[in-house]
Order: C-alpha cells, then structure tokens, then sequence
C-alpha cells in the first residue's frame, strides 16, 4: 500500500534541480508518493506555521517558528558561502541608509529578514513584497531600498541598481561559517523510519541530478519565468552544494550557530533540544 506525503518547495531553479529526480520517477521512491506544492518561499513559511504540508522547504527564520512541530532533513537544505541576500537601492538614491527608509522584503519569516534584523535593527519600515517584484519596487521609487535574494542578485545591475550591503558577507564575518538560508522539514510525529526514508530519498535525487545535470533542465525551464539559461544555472550553482547532499558536520555546525546566535541576540526565547535528523 502506498503512502502519499504533501511534499512543499518553491519554483526556483534550485528546487526544481532538487527534486526533479524525486518527483518524476527517476529515482525509486518505493511505497512512498508525493503530492507536489509548489509555492514562494514565504508561502511555504506560512504554511509550515499553520502545518499544512509534511514536509516542506523554508527559510531557517521560519523553522524557529515551527520547530517544535517540524524537525530538519540532513539533505536538501540550501546553505554556502557568498550566496546570502543582498540590500540594494537605486544609483539615484545617493544618500546612505536612513532608518526612515521603507525596505522591500520577501517575507517576515524569511531567512533575509532575519538578517536584516540583526544588520539593522533600526530600519523598522518593512514593506513585504514577492521576492520577483522587489527589484522593479525599488526602481519604480516604490520602497527606499529592497532586499533580494535568488536570482535577483544576477540581475539588478543590469537593472540600474547598486547593492548597500551584501547580508551574506556581514554573517559569514559575524559568524565565521557558511550561512543557513533554506532547509527542508519533515513532521516530528511521523515515524522516524519514514523521516529517515525521506532525508535518503532527497539525497538520492540531489545526487541524481548532479550526476545527470541536464536531466533536470526542462523542469527547471518550464518555472524558471523569463530567467536566461546563464542564469538559471548561475542560481543551481550557488545554491545546490555538497551540503544539499548532506549538511555534515560544518552545515550541522552553522545551523546550531545561527540559532544559538537568535537566542544571543533575544530573537528567539528558546531552541529545540534536536534541531537535526541524526
């Protein structure tokens, strides 16, 4: 008999590249089916506070929400260095960064603005936006200044935009450690052979699709929008790693410091005792 998981993941380049293998019969998924969701990253977050899906990508930000309730796959997860979101306004806006500024965001419970909390604590006024729309927000004179992340940060040159500060950048010299953006969870009340069975299903089509890296291509393009082929391979490049393999001990390692560091920081009150599927 077969068992059917909501499965939730965004229409980026690099979720598509994930999963491919997984979701078109590439790979042997056994007993086990899954009913695709495909959403923004925000709407994911969302979903996963309310529980909707049993297993799902978000941000790191949002899995402190959730974590009592969801418990973090060892593959899957998108962390590296040189790849966080960047700050950045119009070359018209000459001035610096005022805490008056409304900035863009691409979600509350994103992994972006909680490095914007701990960046600038002072820029209170926060527009929230879909990630796609915040570049022409900022050009439009919309917002003071935008935050964005994917693809948007192979783009807004060419749009005329200048980057403030890359967010990135500032944790890896706070921290010392590649930086946790994106992960994907499973409910803890499942039975840990089937999370096990899951994190090993991931793995396989994570590793499908670096060893056939042309398999996952129209899948990508049919989500991609109007996003060039340079582009899209730009993105699975930056966030599809060894640690999408398997977090290891660093990717392990940089995750804990990042919920540590919340806590430090008075962002979040308290840390489940495992964060990680052993």
């Amino acid at each position: 008999m077969k068992t059917k998981l909501t499965l939730g993941y965004s229409p980026c380049p690099n979720d598509c590249f994930i999963f491919d293998a997984l979701v078109h019969g590439k790979i042997d998924t056994g007993e086990l089916e899954f009913d695709v969701q495909l959403e923004d990253v925000e709407t994911l977050n969302q979903k996963a506070l309310k529980g909707e899906l049993d297993v799902t990508k978000l941000s790191f930000h949002a899995y402190a929400k959730v974590m009592k309730h969801y418990i973090l796959l060892r593959s899957g997860s998108a962390l590296g260095f040189n790849c966080g979101p960047l700050l950045i306004k119009s070359k018209v806006k000459s001035e610096k960064l005022k805490e008056d500024w409304v900035v863009a965001i691409p979600g509350e419970l994103t992994t972006a603005n909680f490095l914007l909390s701990i960046a600038y604590p002072e820029i209170k006024n926060k527009k929230v936006m879909l990630f796609s729309e915040i570049e022409d927000a900022v050009l439009r004179g919309e917002v003071d200044a935008g935050l964005i992340i994917h693809e948007s940060r192979f783009t807004y040159q060419d749009k005329g935009l200048e980057k403030v500060a890359d967010l990135g950048e500032f944790w890896e010299n706070l921290i010392h450690a590649p930086i946790p953006l994106g992960g994907i969870v499973i409910k803890r009340y499942l039975a840990p052979e089937l999370q096990q069975q899951v994190n090993a299903l991931i793995r396989k089509s994570v590793e499908y699709a670096f060893e056939h890296p042309e398999s996952s291509m129209p899948y990508v393009r049919a989500h991609a929008q109007e996003m060039s082929e340079e582009v899209m391979k730009k993105h699975i490049a930056l966030y599809v790693n060894a640690f999408s393999v398997d977090l290891g001990e660093q990717g392990q390692q940089a995750v804990e410091l990042m919920f540590r560091k919340a806590k430090e920081l008075g962002l979040l009150s308290a840390v489940q005792e495992q964060l990680i599927l052993e």
